[in-house]
């Protein structure tokens, strides 16, 4: 049965525009419908908030000012918001609509996904999700709901419903907003949220693709939170042999539960990530995933909710006995060990023994076949690791570390390894020694003073600072002289990443109000306009107009408008004005003559005379009956 016709709001037009034609989805907090902007002829997805949260004022006011936020937000990757509004007590958010499916549809048909395939859906998400942590914004409810893959293939990331500023304080006392599965444990324990949290929740995402399941679940939401809090999301190959150990990595460093080993937005995760593919070899890629899993996706783990802190604190409550027996076991681990990482198929060195003793025993030199396998080692991935932590992932492949460097590094957490000679996957003998490069984190340049420069050296000095010229507007101004620059955003003096990119604003000069030309000869207007400092271009084509042929009969700007000195005005020159054929109206009635002439193009003026003031018939007219009159001009009827 069609759930939609018993919905209310199907086939409602809403705030006088919008006309909801099918429900799409139900969410935690707003049911999201197709419906059609009768206004623009367009079809759009129209997002609207449960009645219930509707009635809190302070949350539609947040809802309101988040959603405004967002529409400002516009990149490839990220669902666009076209309007919001209020009719009555509904409260929506018209958004682009993808005609597609979602991420967890796809996970629900398919199971588990290939690597290649996975990678392919997580890096424009992370793309997305970086373009808006650069913008200031969290998106807080990462989950596969809301990844959209259109039916053209492209991947778009929806719902910033919760989305908060970076900057903003997002600490909550009584309850915590998001969806079970995928918060982070800083989110849990203190209801904060910075970029790191859709950093974390992605790392789900990604396991969930890779595996078909989610790394954590339980009887209760309660059991969720705390193996959030107290275990490590377990390594994907541990549930699908055959994955390669760099998406464990990639998994591991997204999901650590302390937020500071995390790569510290999507940028840097989408850097991990990228690397992380160069190294892998088609046949991984590809690799066959394991039998789809069928969780029941429709349970309360998947919608966003308002989630009690009582449930999220570092001791749930356990809504049963079996609960309680969980949350008591796992108590005594407070980190339980993660599973083992594999590397590769190295087989281990009593397998070398007894296989080359089988080789000797048959004469196939088991010697060289030993050496090329079994004395060689590939440098495993330490990227964003600390020099700790790669020193003794090293050691454990058999490698030594012989220098340590620093270089500044945008994509890359301060103390943590930005770079390794050999690279990471390079084949190399055990015993032997690698180069570690430790990231000192950004540079950060001061933005240097601009103003009275030209453009040209304001792009050279940015350049030599270690800066980039970014978006440049121009603005009148009384106090600069044109084309030099009034100032910069941000301003000089302020600190900022090396390479990032700075807004020059630079100075048309006084604004200059353009005259009225229109009806002069086209040397009156020409000196007019080049008196006020102004540029005159004549337009190719001319057109009929009322005024003289030869005259100006249009400029662009029109007059009123401001332009900078040297700025150009288009003039339009006349034809003369349309010449239309005078109906012959002399024995006509009052009444009928007006009308032939004004259907005619022409103004009809009386003349009635002593003798005419009770008349109705028309005895003459100022021009005759056959003749031709410019357009718009004037025709006197006298009436006897």
């Amino acid at each position: 049965m069609d759930t939609t016709l018993q919905d209310p709001l199907v086939g409602h037009v809403l705030d006088g525009r919008y006309r909801v034609d099918a429900r799409i989805a139900v969410g935690g907090m707003a049911t999201v419908y197709r419906a059609l902007d009768t206004r623009l002829d367009r079809v759009l997805a129209l997002k609207v908030m449960h009645p219930a949260l509707a009635a809190d004022g302070s949350f539609v006011e947040r809802f309101i000012r988040e959603a405004k936020s967002v529409a400002r937000l516009a990149h490839p990757n990220v669902v666009q918001v076209f309007d919001q509004g209020t009719d009555g007590s509904y409260v929506y958010l018209a958004m682009e609509y993808v005609a597609g499916c979602t991420l967890r549809d796809v996970l629900r048909e398919r199971g588990a996904l290939q690597p290649r395939a996975a990678l392919d859906i997580l890096e424009p998400v992370l793309a997305a999700l970086g373009a808006a942590h650069r913008a200031g914004f969290v998106h807080r409810d990462m989950k596969p709901e809301n990844v959209l893959i259109g039916d053209d293939g492209r991947v778009k990331v929806a719902d910033f419903g919760l989305v908060r500023a970076v900057d903003t304080v997002t600490s909550t006392t009584g309850s915590v907003l998001g969806t079970v599965s995928y918060l982070a444990p800083e989110q849990i324990e203190h209801g904060t949220a910075d970029p790191r949290v859709d950093v974390y929740a992605c790392g789900v995402v990604l396991y969930e693709m890779l595996t078909g399941d989610k790394p954590h679940s339980g009887d209760s939401p309660a059991q969720v939170l705390y193996q959030h809090l107290h275990a490590d999301v377990p390594a994907p190959s541990a549930a699908a042999p055959g994955l390669a150990f760099e998406l464990d990595d990639l998994v591991a460093s997204a999901t650590a539960r302390n937020p500071e080993v995390r790569p510290y937005d999507a940028v840097a995760l989408l850097a991990q990530v990228l690397e992380a593919r160069a190294g892998l070899s088609p046949e991984q890629l590809d690799a066959v995933p394991p039998k789809a899993l069928t969780p029941d996706h429709d349970n309360a783990e998947d919608r966003t909710s308002v989630i009690p802190r009582s449930l999220s604190g570092q001791r749930p409550l356990p809504v049963n006995e079996d609960d309680a027996a969980v949350l008591d076991r796992t108590s005594r681990f407070e980190s339980p060990p993660p599973p083992p990482r594999r590397r590769g198929n190295r087989p281990r060195r009593g397998l070398f023994a007894i296989v080359a003793a089988v080789l000797l025993a048959l004469g196939l030199g088991a010697g060289v076949w030993y050496i090329n396998s079994g004395q060689f080692t590939k440098v495993p991935p330490v990227l964003a690791k600390t020099e700790a932590q790669a020193r003794d992932r090293l050691a454990k492949v058999g490698l030594d570390v012989k220098q340590v460097k620093q270089a500044y590094s945008d994509t890359v957490k301060r103390g943590t390894v930005s770079g390794i000679d050999p690279e990471v996957g390079a084949r190399i003998r055990e015993n032997d020694a690698v180069t570690l490069t430790i990231s000192k984190g950004p540079e950060t340049v001061k933005v240097p003073d601009l103003a009275g420069s030209s453009l040209n050296e304001a792009k050279a000095l940015l350049k030599e600072k270690g800066l980039a010229a970014g978006m440049v507007t121009r603005s009148f101004n009384d106090d600069v002289s044109q084309g030099s620059v009034i100032g910069t955003d941000p301003g000089a003096g302020t600190e900022r990443h090396a390479g990032s990119a700075i807004a020059i604003t630079v100075s048309k000069g006084s604004r200059i109000e353009v005259p009225e030309v229109t009806g002069s000869s086209v040397e009156e207007a020409t000196a007019d306009l080049e008196d006020e400092g102004l540029k005159v271009k004549i337009a190719s084509q001319r057109v009929t107009s009322e005024f003289d042929k030869g005259e100006v009969a249009e400029q662009s700007p029109g007059p009123g408008r401001y332009l900078a000195e040297g700025d150009t005005v288009t003039l339009t020159i006349s034809k003369g004005p349309e010449m239309v054929e005078v109906p012959d109206v002399v024995g006509d009635s009052v009444d009928d003559a007006t009308k032939a002439l004004e259907d005619a193009g022409f103004e009809v003026d009386e003349d009635r005379g002593l003798l005419g003031l009770f008349g109705d018939t028309v005895k003459g007219q100022s021009v005759d009956g056959g003749e031709e009159a410019p357009k718009g001009s004037k025709i006197t009827i006298e009436i006897r």
